[in-house]
């Protein structure tokens, strides 16, 4: 159970993160008008770190929980810069 929050909370900072500092400034202000707020750099956030997490469990070369929280902050990552290119 513990490593779902962490999972999410990781994806919350992430899509956040992204949100804050990642855009524009005109970007940020025209967000809420085209329904890319905050809330959904989050979800996708989320979704990232579910990926990253969950393929360096599958992969098995990442032996400790510390190793897998870096894959889900790297899978968020790339998860959010992939989504903003669309």
């Amino acid at each position: 159970m513990m490593h779902l929050i962490i999972i999410v909370l990781i994806g919350i900072a992430a899509g956040l993160l992204f949100h804050q500092y990642g855009r524009g400034w005109l970007a940020r202000q025209t967000s809420s008008a085209t329904g890319l707020g905050s809330v959904t750099c989050a979800l996708v956030g989320i979704a990232g770190s579910f990926i990253g997490f969950h393929l360096g469990v599958i992969s098995g070369l990442l032996p400790t929980p510390l190793m897998l929280y870096l894959a889900a902050i790297a899978g968020a990552a790339i998860t959010i810069w992939l989504w903003r290119e669309r």
